[in-house]
């Protein structure tokens, strides 16, 4: 079957196995100095690994491979106690599977094994998963100087269009033709302040989620309409630093392929405390 799946490049990885904490899945090994995907089927494809990889050598790409078996992988996360059971719970739970969860839930009943509390997020302490996305994090202290002697005029909106979700567009809106694109992720706006100055100007905008929006083939499907049907002059794809955000770009690279267009694209990260990385 075809269906998302971590890729390891060779070249890339340098076996240092910072990946193998954050798959509780236990899909990923070091074996002879390198990362190996000890088992198609026990690979979710969600990327938690991704983002603890240091030299980038881990990606997402949909493949024709084994079907995921939860049953399998709760063998393994099950025999690593009940921390990791908890954290690959609250992985399935924050990235939407349902049906896996509750197969891991009802493999925990038939052991005998407690279902823990998976849905009350820990105060300062990102997910064992490896989801930085969902750490708790104050801002208010580095954050006070800047609020206090900043102007008081409104600045002026940069938007030119309306509207601005993925979901909503029609790819045959004139808008689109002959323009510059931005493609953003939810947060961006928010956590970036000169967003529209920056990034916004004389552009279209598009904004979706990648971790928490339902349908990202249909998304897809639907950008790739905009670029295949209209002179597009450029992409720019803004995301946050966070692993999950990363799908931004996967989306994006997707859509190009299939609309067989070879455009100009700038990509830009965000961190948290909203500066350009």
């Amino acid at each position: 079957m075809k269906r998302n799946i971590i890729i390891i490049n060779e070249e890339k990885c340098t076996g240092c196995g910072a990946c193998v904490p954050d798959c509780p899945e236990g899909a990923l090994q070091v074996i002879n100095g390198k990362a190996r995907l000890v088992g198609d089927l026990l690979c979710d494809g969600l990327g938690a690994c991704i983002g603890r990889c240091p030299e980038g050598a881990l990606t997402v790409e949909e493949h024709e491979v084994a079907a995921y078996n939860e049953y399998e992988v709760m063998k393994n996360v099950a025999r690593n106690g009940a921390e990791v059971i908890q954290a690959h719970l609250k992985h399935l739970y924050e990235h939407r599977q349902n049906d896996y969860l509750e197969q891991a839930k009802l493999f925990l009943k038939e052991k005998g094994i407690p279902v823990p509390d998976y849905k009350t997020a820990e105060k300062e302490k990102p997910l064992a998963c490896g989801c930085p996305g969902t750490m708790a994090k104050d801002f208010r202290g580095a954050k006070k100087e800047v609020a206090e002697t900043h102007g008081k005029h409104d600045v002026p909106s940069a938007l030119e269009q309306w509207p601005i979700q993925l979901a909503l567009l029609n790819p045959h809106a004139p808008y689109f033709e002959n323009a510059d694109v931005v493609i953003a992720a939810d947060c961006v706006p928010f956590a970036y302040a000169n967003f529209h100055t920056r990034f916004l100007r004389n552009k279209r905008l598009i904004m979706f989620c990648p971790k928490l929006d339902p349908d990202l083939d249909a998304y897809s499907e639907k950008l790739a309409a905009i670029i295949r049907d209209n002179t597009i002059r450029s992409i720019t794809i803004v995301h946050m630093e966070v692993p999950c955000c990363a799908g931004t770009t996967r989306l994006v690279e997707t859509a190009l392929t299939a609309a067989g267009k070879n455009l100009i694209v700038k990509e830009y990260t965000i961190s948290l405390q909203g500066e350009i990385v």
